[in-house]
């Protein structure tokens, strides 16, 4: 069986989570923090999370993870079966990770954490985001979904990433860049989040959120 290795507040994890869910793939959740200990940097290189544990041995990265997981349960059919559809599934996931979230991932300090970035870091990446989101936005349908009128994997990465962007350039620039172009993420979050498997990660999120709360 799979063990996935993370904690219920990266989205990266809960990409992965969400995607294993909902294609009823098994798995058992293990809790680590991202660090340098030697224990985790033997399974995740970079000491990253999420990172998984299989009889073959560790698999690092989301995608990597994704793409081994419908390698291994064809049956699922995780991606379309049609090449086509399944690569332009591919290039959506590709757009929402890593240019969307990974570049707005810049402001999460300030954003979310209660530190400051350089007017240097937040103007290189206003332009960054304005150019990749109005890409997005031509790939994009929303009907109600990512891709068109049906659920895809791609928005996995959709439901678990889009509205950090959001709320990322709304928290630092006074407004949200996605909202700015006509992506209203808030009603596609809605929808998703009706699933079992996406209500599932949302349950976890908060309930870890709380229990730090606590602490």
């Amino acid at each position: 069986m799979i063990k996935l290795h993370g904690f219920a507040l990266s989205n990266y994890y809960n990409k992965v989570k969400f995607a294993l869910l909902e294609f009823g793939i098994p798995f058992e959740e293990v809790f680590v923090l991202p660090g340098d200990d030697e224990a985790i940097l033997e399974h995740s290189p970079l000491g990253k999370v999420p990172y998984i544990q299989t009889e073959h041995g560790s698999l690092c990265e989301s995608q990597v993870i994704l793409e081994y997981a419908a390698a291994m349960f064809t049956e699922k059919a995780m991606f379309s079966r049609v090449p086509w559809e399944a690569a332009k599934e591919r290039e959506l996931i590709t757009f929402i990770d890593v240019h969307l979230e990974l570049t707005a991932r810049n402001l999460y300090k300030q954003a979310f954490f209660g530190g400051t970035i350089t007017d240097a870091t937040k103007g290189r990446t206003e332009k960054l985001l304005i150019r990749h989101i109005r890409g997005f936005r031509r790939l994009a349908k929303f009907t109600p979904y990512v891709r068109g009128e049906e659920f895809c994997i791609a928005d996995v990465a959709g439901f678990t990433s889009l509205p950090l962007v959001g709320m990322a350039t709304q928290a630092v620039y006074g407004h949200d860049f996605l909202l700015d172009v006509g992506l209203d993420w808030k009603p596609y979050v809605k929808t998703i989040n009706a699933r079992p498997a996406a209500q599932r990660v949302t349950d976890d999120r908060k309930a870890y959120m709380e229990a730090q709360k606590k602490k």
